[in-house]
């Protein structure tokens, strides 16, 4: 077979990077999206001090799960104040880049509305105009600094958009470990399994590939040796430095596959009973492990580099290894009872993520 990977994100790994922020946005003027205890941790004055006067408006308050309910006044308030700034710079977790993704995205009207509208349909399209953005991720596991995705919620509806333009992918990666060290355990957990997700998603995926597959299989390894060991001991470096690659890898492994079947019902997950993404994408693991194994030989081969031949036993190491960071596996565990999972299961089969499973033909 052939097989194609592309990404164009230029790409910048390393303890201290962000340093290299002064000499990517040079002769630019940068807009700063971030979380709002960004500023508590200096982070906001490191940035300032970075850039200067080249620093010219700052958005710190993106909540967790951009929604429209928030994300309409800070989108409209952006293109009026700040259109000319070229730049736009995310930094945080998932939310404050997919906020900062769905913010470069402009309209004609500079009206949000007519950003959801054309999102609604699903449909590609060319924006009336857009910025640069660079993604400077501060937990490890998003892989949306190496992606073009971005997912946008309407908790009123009980709607979610997916954004995924030519402008969305970021124009550079800044994956800074040393951003990292304050982020506590839970967050680090739930990030670190998002991660997980990623590359366990792209290798039951129909668009895998040789290359994806590599990617992944290395993440999956470090993953699961790492992430118990950084629970205990949030302030290695390097077991961050080890997780930021891990996820890294993960992204870039997903950003040719696309999510598949534990993404699809997480959304549902989060939408309907409020749980967190990393969390939500991850305690279906061992399930889809079970849905995907024996459906394409190159997949399982691929899974057993990783897993060994024994399906059960597969299960069990995941399970065990969910269990061991205090993730419940069960549906029951989240107040979904056995018909409800039945359903939303099927209903997730035939989402766009759930297509792209390698067991969707055969449901």
């Amino acid at each position: 077979m052939t097989a194609r990977f592309h990404n164009p994100v230029d790409t910048r790994f390393g303890w201290g990077c962000l340093q290299e922020l002064a000499t990517l946005t040079e002769h630019q003027t940068v807009a700063l999206v971030t979380f709002p205890e960004a500023r508590g941790l200096g982070l906001v004055e490191r940035i300032q001090a970075l850039l200067g006067d080249r620093l010219v408006y700052v958005i710190e308050d993106v909540q967790p799960n951009p929604d429209v309910a928030q994300l309409r006044a800070t989108y409209e308030r952006f293109w009026q104040q700040a259109a000319d700034c070229q730049v736009v710079l995310a930094v945080g977790g998932g939310s404050a880049i997919d906020t900062a993704k769905a913010l470069i995205v402009g309209t004609e009207t500079g009206d949000f509305d007519e950003l959801l509208a054309l999102l609604a349909t699903g449909k590609p399209f060319v924006p009336a105009y857009s910025k640069l953005l660079i993604a400077a991720p501060t937990t490890a596991g998003t892989g949306s600094e190496v992606t073009p995705w971005a997912t946008i919620w309407d908790s009123a509806s009980h709607k979610k958009y997916s954004l995924h333009l030519d402008c969305t992918w970021p124009k550079v990666a800044i994956i800074d470990p040393q951003l990292m060290l304050t982020v506590p355990a839970g967050v680090t957990v739930s990030t670190g399994l998002d991660a997980l997700s990623h590359a366990l998603e792209s290798i039951w995926n129909i668009n895998a590939n040789p290359v994806s597959d590599t990617f992944a299989i290395s993440a999956i390894e470090d993953i699961l040796e790492c992430l118990p060991q950084l629970r205990r001991d949030l302030g290695n470096q390097e077991l961050r430095s080890r997780m930021a690659l891990a996820a890294l890898k993960a992204g870039l492994a997903f950003s040719n596959t696309k999510t598949a079947l534990a993404h699809s019902i997480s959304y549902e997950m989060t939408l309907h009973h409020g749980l967190p993404h990393g969390i939500a994408c991850s305690f279906t693991l061992p399930l889809v492990l079970g849905l995907a194994w024996g459906h394409d030989a190159a997949r399982d081969r691929t899974l057993q580099r990783v897993f060994g031949s024994d399906l059960p036993k597969a299960q069990a190491q995941l399970r065990e290894f969910l269990h061991s960071l205090e993730v419940k596996t069960e549906f029951a565990d989240y107040g979904v009872t056995a018909p409800e999972a039945e359903a939303m299961i099927r209903f997730a089969m035939q989402g766009a993520r759930g297509k792209n499973f390698i067991g969707s033909q055969a449901a």
